[in-house]
């Protein structure tokens, strides 16, 4: 049988009160609609029950607000975040972060009942061309204010959602498509890591951006690989687990470990030798400059790290990447000029269209698609199926057009 606790004077505490041994203040502690955790304190314990009484109200009346229409659209984002038990804790934080960062002394405000189509397509421009946010930043923006407004449908609060078909419009106007990240092609893949190879400025990113290529893996899979998921011997790797550089509500932000993105994305993917030499070399050149020291949630022993010793930022990479291609494109425009030929110039990518671009090499060599998924950790198949029909497309384009050189048929 549990035993009560009480305070100084004998009096049974309930589930959340506690008493200060040092200064003898009461506290009640509790979780609130967001998750975080919440302290109350007085200096006796009747004061500390009139606290309480009057966060219980405090909820009840924003309910009877939400109920007649009343609330804030602040208020209906709390309350659909709470209710999203089944989220990580990296997503969790992320959709807070964006939230909190866009919408919340702004547009968030208002009250939701009074929200109309414009005003969303007015905020969300207004992002754009006042905020200088990008068009997929507004669209993270979007993916969080849709299922808060259809949370308000779906209670009766309000008749339609006003972000529904929002983006679509935008995107529309501004010629963007949505989740479309274009391949590489072989030729700009190749031109990329030839010259890292030979650049005496770039030559240390070549172990990373070889197994980026090689592997197909989510950055956060690729940062967050130790070398004890590495088999030399049956050349497997093992992804198992993401390093995730997450928002935090002091508005900081840390490494954290967390399982890959959806549960496909726990596998196991053959090693290429050409991604066995690229670890082997990082290897060695550690042993020079210093293996990884960072431990991050009891995991040590990462591959990869910047030249304090530390987990690598995703943004870093990125922006490797970016003063890569621009020298690259710099130098070619100049050797093409000079030889007469056509330059070949790199468009703009990051980490994920390297991962599309490995995904859209196998697609090339393979056509089982329950394989390309599974080493692709790929939750559902149309996504890749999509990757698959394009990859596929530019092959028939390639297949014509050398038909059409060979003058055989005409």
């Amino acid at each position: 049988m549990a035993i009560s606790r009480k305070d100084n004077k004998g009096r049974v505490l309930r589930k959340g009160e506690s008493q200060r041994k040092d200064d003898k203040r009461y506290i009640y502690q509790y979780t609130d609609p967001n998750g975080a955790r919440r302290v109350v304190y007085a200096n006796d314990l009747m004061e500390l029950r009139e606290k309480e009484k009057e966060l219980v109200r405090d909820q009840l009346d924003g309910i009877e607000c939400y109920s007649a229409g009343k609330a804030t659209l602040n208020f209906v984002f709390d309350r659909y975040i709470s209710t999203k038990y089944n989220l990580k804790e990296n997503t969790r934080s992320n959709y807070k972060y964006m939230y909190d960062h866009c919408v919340r002394v702004t547009f968030g405000k208002r009250d939701i009942v009074d929200i109309k189509y414009s005003d969303v397509k007015f905020f969300y421009y207004s992002l754009i061309n006042e905020c200088g946010l990008k068009t997929n930043t507004v669209d993270t923006v979007h993916t969080v204010l849709h299922p808060t407004f259809e949370m308000a449908v779906r209670d009766g609060v309000i008749r339609t959602n006003p972000t529904k078909g929002v983006m679509a419009e935008l995107k529309k106007g501004s010629g963007k498509n949505k989740g479309i990240r274009h391949a590489l092609s072989l030729e700009q893949q190749r031109a990329f890591l030839d010259y890292i190879k030979e650049s005496p400025i770039y030559c240390h990113w070549l172990p990373l951006f070889t197994v980026l290529f090689g592997t197909g893996c989510r950055i956060g899979e690729l940062i967050g690989l130790r070398w004890e998921d590495l088999d030399y011997e049956k050349k497997l790797i093992s992804i198992n687990h993401a390093a995730i550089y997450m928002f935090m509500e002091n508005r900081k932000s840390e490494f954290h470990i967390s399982t890959p993105k959806t549960a496909a994305g726990t596998r196991i993917i053959p090693m290429m030798d050409v991604v066995m030499q690229a670890f082997k070399d990082e290897y060695e050149a550690q042993k020079e400059k210093g293996f990884n020291t960072d431990v991050i949630d009891g995991m040590s022993g990462f591959v990869f790290c910047n030249k304090e010793g530390k987990l690598l930022n995703p943004s870093v990479i990125n922006r490797a990447i970016r003063r890569i291609y621009e020298a690259h494109n710099a130098e070619e425009i100049l050797k093409a000029k000079r030889a007469g030929r056509r330059p070949i110039l790199i468009p703009h990518f990051s980490c994920h269209h390297i991962r599309h671009t490995f995904c859209t090499r196998f697609c090339e060599n393979e056509t089982n698609l329950k394989v390309i998924q599974d080493i692709m950790g790929h939750a559902n198949i149309e996504t890749t199926m999509d990757i698959y029909a394009e990859a596929t497309e530019l092959k028939k384009l390639e297949a014509i057009q050398s038909l059409e050189l060979s003058n055989n048929i005409f």
